[in-house]
């Protein structure tokens, strides 16, 4: 059982000896990529590590439990503690999603339902707001479309971990399961009657790609610019500081007009860009995958309707994993943690039962 790991410890040494070398870290992007590497390599070296231990130790428990009984309830903690570790292995060893380390950029639209739509989008706006303020990350709104009643016809934000965060625990690693069509069952503010409403609010998250990510051939750009509408400083209206790029090939469109230069709102719009066409290659790349990997559960659908937010029993249901709780009111304020985890365990169980 585990002989594959055996290779792993080779590659974890071999890390550990180039990291010592003063030489690799005269190149920055080199040290950075074997250090992420080394810090993935090492809790799983460190678990295979223990779990030898542990059956070496059940075999000397054993010898001596056959000359002294009270040694054999020592075997039987030994047993139940290499179990826990043969599952701690089994999990570190299912293969991670490379952009578990990536911070996202999150949008927040609104659908069917008008202006009650809009609204609900501002209160999951707010949800994540908080989350990520929970989880000590940092946001930012990079665009937003404020609706006449409040709320969001449509919202961007961009969440970036703490810099010390563990391997694969990166925002993606935990927002990646928020895509999907999220329903909402309330009495609406506008509703003069009382009657309960649904509506719904679409929410894509897409890992933030850096430049070296993807690479845009700026002659596939078709670069507008026009004048900011809405509400805003000095310079909305008055200039053409809005800007919208065509990336011809994919005909992907992003438009960014909140920040007050056009050099700022392109460079936006960019990052946006970059984020849309990353996750066009991940989908490629599925599409192509083994039927091995194909049955692996998928995380992220975005045409899912994924969670309904239920306000008069203050109950909120995640329907891919059966999910239910009756504490709305806390998860709109952030606490979202329950709702996450049991994504997080149906996808790892899912991932393990695929690998096995």
């Amino acid at each position: 059982m585990f002989e594959a790991v055996e290779e792993l410890i080779g590659e974890h040494a071999d890390l550990e000896k180039q990291l010592a070398d003063p030489s690799v870290h005269a190149d920055q992007a080199r040290a950075r990529k074997l250090n992420k590497r080394y810090a993935e390599l090492t809790p799983v070296v460190a678990t295979y590590r223990s779990w030898k231990r542990t059956g070496e130790d059940i075999d000397t428990a054993r010898e001596l439990a056959a000359d002294d009984p009270e040694f054999a309830g020592e075997v039987k903690e030994l047993q139940a503690h290499r179990e826990e570790l043969t599952d701690r292995l089994r999990l570190l060893l299912v293969p991670r999603d490379p952009s578990d380390d990536k911070d996202v950029i999150l949008e927040v639209k609104a659908g069917e339902g008008g202006d009650e739509s809009a609204l609900f989008a501002g209160d999951l706006l707010r949800m994540y707001l908080r989350y990520a303020e929970r989880q000590g990350w940092k946001t930012e709104i990079i665009e937003a479309t404020e609706s006449d009643l409040g709320g969001y016809k449509d919202v961007q934000v961009a969440v970036k971990a703490k810099a010390n965060a563990e391997p694969g625990q990166g925002v993606w690693a935990r927002l990646k399961y928020e895509g999907g069509v999220h329903r909402v069952q309330r009495v609406p503010a506008t509703e003069s009657q009382g009657r309960i409403h649904t509506s719904a609010a679409g929410v894509l998250v897409l890992p933030e790609a850096e430049e070296v990510d993807v690479e845009i051939n700026p002659n596939d750009l078709r670069i507008d610019v026009y004048r900011s509408s809405g509400p805003g400083g000095q310079s909305v209206n008055t200039t053409d500081s809005a800007v919208r790029i065509t990336h011809v090939p994919t005909g992907i469109v992003v438009s960014c007009q909140n920040e007050k230069s056009q050099l700022q709102n392109k460079e936006q719009a960019l990052r946006i860009l970059r984020a849309r066409l990353l996750a066009v290659v991940q989908e490629e790349a599925d599409r192509e995958a083994s039927d091995a990997r194909r049955s692996q559960v998928r995380t992220v659908d975005r045409s899912e309707r994924v969670r309904t937010y239920n306000f008069p029993e203050n109950r909120i249901s995640d329907h891919r994993v059966g999910f239910k709780a009756y504490n709305l009111d806390q998860v709109l304020d952030g606490e979202l943690d329950a709702v996450i985890q049991a994504c997080v365990d149906a996808d790892s169980a899912a991932k393990l039962a695929a690998a096995s």
